[in-house]
């Protein structure tokens, strides 16, 4: 297994060399997500669609701030790697897998006794509710496995390596797929089967991972590289809570939106929820770009070379861009005929539900740039050691996303609720770009004052 010195070469050829095989992985990774929802939807019907759908947000709730703290959690490691010191790397890592325990054992049983709570407050129909419970109390008891393989692949990207963590989610992808069929489609497990079987992918993505960093004795901790340091911890969960936080509050507004939705009916829900499996598809290479940037950030950060951040970025804007083009024209073109696939049940209720999906996913796919530089700003942001702006955006994003689906609707009808997602995009961006500009420049100034004084 290799590392990669992100300090040195052409900054896109080694942001491409990252973010290709994350968008390999990630590409998998949501294959296996489409294929729990089309699986549900066209064995168990609408129904059961609406149910796997009507908690996204509330399941975001919990993996988007476990998957925080592991971002935060990695931070550091990518710029103890830049700047070579190991001693620190490994403390690093040490810390980071206790805290990962804890954290993901006490966020697995505060999500399970939240979810009748939290039902409540969505206004989920009664219909879906016992379905919409079963499936959730798999994935959050699977919580602490979902942190982990977030916490091994964020260190093994930190050290450039996307490889790994790509065959991990090839491997977890193809073990999903195939125990989605076997428990839903065979032995007609519904939404429970879907659930252990994304848990159980991730149980083997993880494992994966582990088995290739024993093989990189730099990362290896030492026994006392496990006993919690109080200036690691807190360095480390300094970074990871406002990460863990702006995906709070991100979620806690598409809670919020998903509270009107669920008053809409069984087929608008299944619809929107149709849609919400493709989101994933549409932000694949934003995902795969942000991780890349933070690594890239954080190395050059370590070894402070704040040009080559510069011109990294604006490598990876372009780049973006161009991307999200592409996508949000495929989905265009052939999302009508992805989304027909998640649908079944009456002819009514596959169109209604048809309908809404394609109006939310056009609506989407025309504003994609806007999100890929959401994506790309704020990881220039973490990876550089800064995560208190992205949160501040995720109140930005919360505060545009709920603003929004309140007002909107009642002005040009549902299709407001489609906008209200744009909005929380653009409202992020002008928080993290100037952010990102203000930052950079002053840690040129500051290390150019350091180099004159040597």
């Amino acid at each position: 297994m290799k590392t990669r010195n992100m300090t040195e070469g052409s900054p896109i050829k080694l942001l491409l060399a990252v973010a290709f095989p994350l968008m390999l992985g990630n590409v998998f990774q949501q294959l296996y997500t489409v294929v729990d929802a089309q699986v549900v939807g066209a064995v168990e019907g609408v129904s059961a669609l609406a149910a796997l759908g009507s908690s996204d947000w509330f399941l975001w709730l919990f993996t988007g701030m476990v998957q925080g703290f592991a971002q935060g959690f990695t931070i550091p490691v990518a710029q103890a790697f830049g700047a070579g010191d190991i001693k620190a790397l490994k403390r690093n890592v040490g810390n980071a897998a206790v805290l990962t325990l804890l954290i993901g054992v006490a966020s697995g049983i505060l999500a399970i006794l939240m979810i009748t709570p939290v039902h409540n407050w969505l206004n989920m129909p009664e219909a879906i509710r016992p379905c919409s419970r079963q499936y959730l109390t798999v994935i959050f008891a699977g919580l602490p496995i979902f942190m982990a393989y977030n916490v091994l692949g964020g260190i093994l990207r930190s050290l450039g390596d996307g490889k790994t963590p790509l065959l991990a989610m090839v491997i977890a992808s193809l073990t999903n797929i195939a125990l989605d069929l076997l428990f839903v489609a065979v032995f007609r497990m519904g939404v429970t089967g879907a659930a252990a079987a994304t848990v159980i992918a991730q149980l083997v993505s993880c494992l994966f991972c582990l088995g290739r960093l024993r093989h990189l004795p730099i990362v290896h901790p030492a026994k006392e590289d496990f006993r919690l340091d109080r200036a690691v911890v807190s360095r480390q969960i300094w970074l990871g809570i406002p990460v863990g936080a702006q995906n709070i509050i991100i979620a806690v507004g598409g809670m919020f939106v998903q509270s009107i939705v669920n008053g809409m009916g069984v087929a608008f829900i299944a619809g929107y929820t149709a849609s919400n499996k493709l989101y994933g598809v549409l932000e694949i290479a934003a995902v795969s770009y942000g991780y890349a940037v933070s690594t890239y950030a954080g190395q050059n950060m370590g070894a402070k070379k704040p040009d080559r951040i510069r011109s990294g970025i604006h490598a990876a804007v372009l780049a973006g861009i161009l991307t999200a083009a592409g996508i949000g024209a495929a989905m265009f073109l052939f999302g009508h005929h992805i989304l027909a696939s998640f649908l079944s049940g009456s002819e009514k209720e596959v169109a209604d539900a048809l309908k809404v999906a394609v109006e939310y996913l056009r609506t989407m796919a025309a504003f994609l740039p806007i999100l890929y530089l959401l994506y790309i700003y704020r990881s220039a942001l973490q990876g550089m050691g800064n995560t208190v702006m992205p949160m501040v955006s995720g109140f930005v994003e919360l505060a545009m996303r709920v603003g929004a689906a309140i007002l909107l609707p009642g002005w040009i009808g549902y299709q407001g609720l489609f906008i209200a997602e744009v909005l929380a995009w653009i409202g992020a961006d002008f928080v993290l770009m100037p952010s990102y500009y203000a930052m950079l420049g002053k840690l040129r100034r500051q290390w150019t004052e350091d180099r004159l004084q040597e």
